[in-house]
């Protein structure tokens, strides 16, 4: 039985289509997004019905790693129960660690992070030049991209690298027969959507959803969660606009990442969830009647 990857950029209607996908197979629907695992903000992540969604708690510091194991058997119990597993994804490394193994780089050395931080703030040219030093492969990692500059240092500490764009990420065969289909909506149509979306959010009450949020404990991990802090700290018309413009720079990223996985099938996003639905299961029938290599 074939394993169905679907991919796309926020607001490309991945949800709807993975939905579709299960009215016309028994399919189990895996979710591959590292902010839809939280409970407590379904308005703002968009959350949909499939399994790992809303699985922690707020205050819970999310990982890929520890995301991993819990795809993956929820990938074999759907096959196990004779259904396709429908992995619908938009955070990259979830939706690959949902698929295959996925080498991950060990954690940083106890007060590394705070320590690394510490010297990124405080002196950022000094701590970009002790990076190169360290690892002089490092240099494609922008200075300005703290995030990165810090988890480099981490690992160069402990004689590791970190290398953006990793050609090998998608190297490794997926655990099971797989078709990945990633969809392509025109950029203006995307926008538009965003920019609705992102309108209904406010309807449907994101605001009181996200100050029940930050009265209780919250993760560094949920904290990073796209329009928390917009919706939290700016009167709505400023934070709608800002969460508009911050979700566009986040799709296009998107698109970049789909392109990079080998193999992947592009199809037109751009059409009813059903139709898009039906190609995405005939070619999952066309895979199975191939022998796999």
């Amino acid at each position: 039985m074939t394993v169905i990857g679907i991919f796309g950029p926020t607001a490309s209607g991945k949800s709807r289509v993975s939905e579709a996908v299960a009215e016309r197979v028994p399919a189990e629907l895996v979710s591959a997004d590292a902010m839809q695992v939280y409970r407590g903000l379904p308005i703002l992540t968009n959350q949909s019905a499939a399994a790992l969604v809303a699985i922690w708690p707020l205050e819970h510091e999310a990982s890929v790693g520890e995301y991993a194991p819990l795809a993956q058997e929820a990938v074999d119990r759907a096959l196990a129960a004779g259904k396709t597993p429908v992995v619908v994804g938009g955070t990259g490394l979830y939706f690959r660690a949902a698929l295959g193994e996925l080498e991950l780089p060990p954690p940083p050395a106890a007060g590394a992070r705070e320590r690394w931080a510490r010297l990124y703030d405080e002196d950022r040219a000094q701590a970009v030049r002790t990076l190169l030093e360290r690892d002089p492969g490092a240099g494609s990692i922008h200075p300005n991209d703290r995030k990165r500059v810090i988890r480099a240092l981490e690992l160069a500490e402990l004689g590791r690298t970190l290398r953006p764009d990793d050609p090998e990420l998608w190297a490794p065969r997926f655990r099971h027969a797989a078709v990945v289909v990633g969809l392509d909506v025109p950029k203006d149509e995307l926008e538009e959507r965003i920019v609705r979306r992102t309108r209904e959010m406010f309807e449907r009450g994101v605001q009181d959803e996200v100050r029940a949020a930050l009265a209780g404990p919250i993760s560094t991990t949920a904290r990073k969660t796209l329009g928390l802090d917009e919706v939290a700290t700016l009167p709505p018309d400023e934070a709608e606009r800002a969460i508009v413009v911050r979700t566009r720079r986040y799709a296009a990223y998107q698109r970049k990442w789909m392109r990079r996985i080998p193999g992947i099938v592009i199809v037109a996003g751009d059409r009813p969830a059903g139709e898009i639905a039906d190609d995405i299961v005939e070619l999952a029938r066309t895979r199975e009647r191939v022998p796999r290599r």
